[in-house]
């Protein structure tokens, strides 16, 4: 699993020209999703992402979750994170996940944040997708097996 979590003021996805999720304050989360992925290890993830205290306190300080600060996010699905470019000029995406399961297991995931946010949005698995974004800082977290697990 590969996570890019943006701190962002606003974002939104469109597609097909008609605009599909939007939040304000909170996280953008660009989510991979691997072949090797499994439900018990989405749970690790969400729980690091939600729980990461990357906003400022009262003294600006990167001290809050997204929780403290009553939060939104915006869960987008992007195999290309899956990129391999290690061989020749055109990216592979053998590592990303079959999109079936893939498919499962981001709509897995979205159920699991949805339990602890209170506002969570999403873009559209599969599809091509214009993403908008104001990034606070900015602050862009990568989380995969070589930071987090």
């Amino acid at each position: 699993m590969k996570l890019v979590i943006q701190k962002v003021s606003h974002a939104s996805v469109e597609t097909e020209g008609t605009r599909i999720a939007e939040i304000q304050k909170g996280l953008l989360v660009l989510v991979g999703i691997g072949k090797n992925d499994t439900k018990e290890l989405i749970d690790r993830y969400v729980k690091k992402m939600i729980n990461l205290r990357i906003f400022p306190d009262e003294n600006g300080k990167t001290n809050l979750s997204l929780e403290d600060i009553n939060g939104e996010i915006l869960l987008v699905s992007q195999f290309t994170l899956y990129a391999n470019c290690k061989k020749g000029n055109r990216p592979n995406f053998f590592d990303a996940g079959e999109p079936e399961e893939a498919e499962y297991l981001y709509e897995y995931m979205v159920k699991k944040v949805k339990e602890s946010v209170p506002v969570v949005q999403t873009g559209k698995f599969g599809a091509s997708m214009k993403v908008s974004l104001i990034n606070e800082g900015p602050f862009t977290i990568l989380l995969d097996e070589n930071t987090f697990i």
